[in-house]
C-alpha cells in the first residue's frame, strides 16, 4: 500500500504547470475507433485512466505507440474483435464511451458496466435511451452491456437530464449515422466542446457543441492521419486555484482556458481571494483567511461539482458558516468525515453540507474516499499543522498526473511512501 505523508501548514508559492484533460482524454481516446487510420494525439495525461483506456484499445486491436510521456501515436486500422475486456471496462465509469463508437465503427459491442468512483447512482439510461433511438438494440445481464446496430440512422433525442457521458457517447454513435441528429438538452462542458472538435478535425459534421442543443450530420467515414492535442485541465486548474486559497499562498498556474474557471474565480473573489487573468494562464493568491461563502454545484457553466470537495476545505477554514449545496451525486460528501478528523466542524446530511468555519485544521491519517476527494484530503494536509497521512492514492492517480511532484514544486512537503 502507498500512501502520501504531508507535512504543514505550507503556503504554497510558485508555477504550476496544467495536463490535458482527463474527462476529455477518456472520451477522445475511444473516438478514435471511429476512423480506420492513424492519429497522434498529445498533451496528454498520463495518468491511470488514460492507461486503462489505452490497454483496452489494444486489446481491441489497435495499435498504440508511447512517442512522450504525454504524446501517443494511435492505429485503428486492425479493429479485432466486438467483446471489450469485461476486467477493465468494468474499473472506471469513461469505459462506456467504447459503446457509441463501436457501434459507429463495427455496429456491435459488449463491455463490462463501468465502474469509477463511488459517487451513489450512476445510471447510464440516458445512453442507452440515446443508442436505441439511433436504431440499436441494447441489452443489459451479468454485469455487462451488449449493444448492436448495424444501420445507425440519425433522430431527435431529447436528454432527460443533463448528462456529459450520454451527451458524448451519443455523438459518438451519431457521427457515422445515416442522416441528421440533434441532440437537445445537451451537457456544455468543455470537453464535449473538445471531443466535438476532434471528430470535426477527422471529417465529422457537428455543430452547436457547447451549448444546450448538438446537431450531428452523419457522414461516410473519418479520416486519420491527423494530430490533435488535448484542451487543458480545468479541473486540475481549479483544483490548484483553491489549493492557493486554503493555503494562503500565492501560485500561476500556466497551460489553462481561464474562461472554464469562471465560476471558481467568482467564487474565490467572494470569498476574499484575488485573481489575475492572463488568458492562457491565472495567477491565485490569498493573504488572509477567507470568508464564507454559499455554493450550488451545477452543469457548466455552473460551480463544478468536480471542484466541490476543493472548495469545501477551503469554506472549513473560512470565517463564519457556509452551506455547499450538492446537486449532481448524492454521495460527493463522503470526504468531510476525513475533514472532521482534521479538526474541522462539518455536518453533512444527503446533498447538503454545513461548515463552521475554524481557523486551522490538524494533520491526521486520512484516506481517500474517490478522485476529487484525494484531491482536496492533499489540499488540506497542505494547509494543516502537523503531519497528515493520505491513503487511498489509486484514486488521485486516476486523474492527476504526478501530484505529489507538483506539490512538492511549489513548495508543499509532500513524499509517497510505500507501507
Amino acid at each position: 500500500m502507498e500512501k502520501l505523508i504531508i507535512t504543514g501548514p505550507t503556503p504554497l508559492k510558485g508555477e504550476v504547470h496544467i495536463n490535458g484533460a482527463k474527462n476529455a482524454a477518456v472520451a477522445i481516446l475511444p473516438a478514435t475507433l471511429l476512423f480506420n487510420g492513424i492519429c497522434t494525439i498529445d498533451n496528454l495525461p498520463n495518468i491511470s485512466d488514460v492507461k486503462i483506456s489505452c490497454t483496452i484499445l489494444e486489446q481491441l486491436g489497435a495499435k498504440i505507440t508511447w512517442n512522450k510521456p504525454n504524446e501517443i501515436t494511435i492505429d485503428t486500422r486492425n479493429i479485432t474483435t466486438t467483446q471489450a475486456p469485461l476486467d477493465l471496462t468494468s474499473k472506471f465509469r469513461a469505459s462506456y464511451y467504447i459503446i457509441g463508437a463501436m457501434l459507429g465503427r463495427m455496429g456491435e459491442i459488449e463491455v463490462g458496466m463501468p465502474g469509477g468512483c463511488k459517487l451513489g447512482a450512476r445510471p447510464i439510461d440516458q445512453h442507452i435511451k440515446g443508442f436505441e433511438l439511433l436504431g440499436a438494440s441494447v441489452s443489459l445481464e451479468k454485469g455487462t452491456i451488449h449493444a448492436k446496430g448495424k444501420h445507425l440512422k440519425g433522430n431527435n433525442i431529447y436528454m432527460d437530464v443533463v448528462s456529459v457521458g450520454a451527451t458524448i457517447n451519443v455523438m459518438l454513435a451519431a457521427v457515422l449515422a445515416e442522416g441528421t441528429t440533434v441532440i437537445d438538452n445537451a451537457a456544455k462542458e468543455p470537453h464535449i466542446v473538445d471531443v466535438a472538435n476532434f471528430l470535426n478535425t477527422m471529417g465529422a459534421d457537428i455543430r452547436g457543441a457547447g451549448t444546450d442543443v448538438i446537431k450531428i450530420n452523419g457522414v461516410k467515414k473519418l479520416e486519420g492521419n491527423i494530430n490533435y492535442s488535448v484542451v487543458p485541465d480545468q479541473i486540475e486548474a481549479g483544483t490548484f486555484m483553491l489549493a492557493a486559497v486554503a493555503t494562503r499562498g500565492d501560485l500561476l498556474i500556466k497551460n489553462c482556458i481561464t474562461k472554464h474557471l469562471d465560476s471558481v474565480t467568482a467564487k474565490i473573489l467572494e470569498i476574499g481571494g484575488n485573481v489575475e487573468d492572463h488568458g492562457d494562464s491565472i495567477r491565485v493568491w490569498c493573504k488572509k483567511r477567507p470568508t464564507k461563502a454559499n455554493i450550488k454545484t451545477l452543469p457548466h457553466p455552473g460551480f463544478p461539482t468536480d471542484l466541490q470537495p476543493q472548495m469545501g476545505v477551503v469554506l472549513s477554514l473560512a470565517d463564519g458558516t457556509s452551506i455547499i449545496n450538492e446537486s449532481i451525486w448524492e454521495s460527493r460528501f463522503q470526504y468531510t468525515e476525513e475533514l472532521n478528523k482534521m479538526g474541522a466542524k462539518i455536518t453533512a446530511q444527503g446533498k447538503t453540507a454545513v461548515f463552521e468555519g475554524v481557523p486551522k485544521l490538524y494533520g491526521a491519517p486520512v484516506y481517500s474516499s474517490d478522485l476529487r476527494a484525494g484531491a482536496a484530503l492533499i489540499i488540506a494536509g497542505t494547509a494543516a499543522n502537523g503531519t497528515t497521512e493520505v491513503y487511498n492514492l489509486e484514486h488521485i492517480d486516476r486523474g492527476y498526473e504526478n501530484i505529489e511532484e507538483k506539490f512538492r514544486s511549489i513548495g508543499a512537503k509532500i513524499e509517497r511512501v510505500k507501507e
